[in-house]
């Protein structure tokens, strides 16, 4: 075998046995698991709404909002926190480089505030 693939092979190996463990998994599920749902399983949980049975229904689009402005504040933290522990070393470049982010994640709030997204009926 090439020494190359030989590197490989314990990476195929532990790719083999997850999928391995994946399906036994899925398959006990399915056998062992009842798959008759009672109409407590049916009923609304914490998500607002009745259960439906079409999967393609629209959503209200302040869910995606909400879902956006998420992912605005989750970028700034994620991104500020490490850039102000290097603020000292990473100069000048560094410091307007994170200010013309923190003004794209600016934009991305601004419209999330025109749109309405921030505030709930």
């Amino acid at each position: 075998m090439n020494p190359l693939l030989a590197d490989y092979l314990p990476i195929l190996i532990f790719l083999g046995i997850a999928v391995g463990v994946a399906a036994a998994a899925i398959l006990a599920s399915l056998i062992l698991a009842r798959q008759k749902p009672d109409s407590e399983k049916l009923s609304a949980y914490e998500c607002g709404f009745e259960a439906f049975s079409d999967t393609r229904g629209r959503f209200d689009v302040r869910f995606y909002l909400v879902a956006i402005l998420f992912i605005i504040f989750d970028l700034e933290v994620a991104f500020l926190f490490p850039w102000a522990i290097s603020l000292g070393t990473i100069g000048m470049l560094g410091f307007w480089s994170m200010v013309a982010f923190l003004g794209i994640l600016t934009i991305g709030f601004v419209y999330e505030w025109k749109k309405g997204a921030l505030e709930w009926e």
